[in-house]
């Protein structure tokens, strides 16, 4: 499954420049581009992140999954559907990017409780902000975080400085799986 999924994602998901062309969020350029979203909103690859995240989460005990929207979302469902179907009923969660001022006021959408298990996940880690805010945020609502799933890992420090706030971190894919994939295909 994570050959199918590597090619999935150099098909839809994954740019290569000779020079660095891509703008990244923190303003840097770069040689690579990932945007998962075409990849994980797709059927197939709801499939394939689906099963491959379930996997990567059977290690830790867990109430549910998710991150940061937008990023977290389409990779927070396929998992928990996927744990219906085995057995072992894992829910999903989405974090606000802000707070919510209505109603009750959270970060946090899902029916979790304070002190329960969870894994923060996130489609691609370059320097590990946005998993990091991801996880700070689940804390902040009282959630214990387990693990952290990143679907791919830039190999830019990011995986490194998700560590420091949680130790039990792997990556689905990394850049390399998927520069040396793309070259085959060109």
């Amino acid at each position: 499954m994570k050959a199918e999924l590597i090619d999935l994602l150099c098909q839809k998901s994954f740019k290569y420049s000779d020079e660095p062309s891509f703008k990244l969020v923190s303003g840097h350029m770069s040689r690579f581009y990932v945007n998962c979203k075409p990849t994980t909103l797709s059927s197939r690859g709801m499939f394939l992140v689906g099963h491959l995240v379930f996997n990567a989460i059977t290690d830790v005990s867990v109430a549910a999954v998710g991150g940061l929207t937008f990023g977290a979302d389409p990779i927070a469902g396929p998992s928990p559907f996927l744990s219906g179907l085995k057995g072992k009923h894992i829910d999903a969660f989405s974090i606000r990017k802000t707070q919510k001022d209505h109603g009750i006021i959270k970060w946090i959408e899902g029916d979790l409780k304070p002190g329960q298990n969870v894994v923060v996940i996130d489609d691609v880690a370059t320097t590990g902000g946005s998993t990091i805010k991801a996880i700070e945020r689940s804390r902040a609502e009282g959630l214990n975080v387990a693990k952290v799933v990143v679907l791919v890992d830039r190999q830019e420090g990011g995986i490194k400085n998700i560590r420091k706030h949680v130790a039990n971190v792997s990556a689905i894919v990394t850049r390399d799986e998927l520069l040396k994939r793309s070259k085959s295909m060109a």
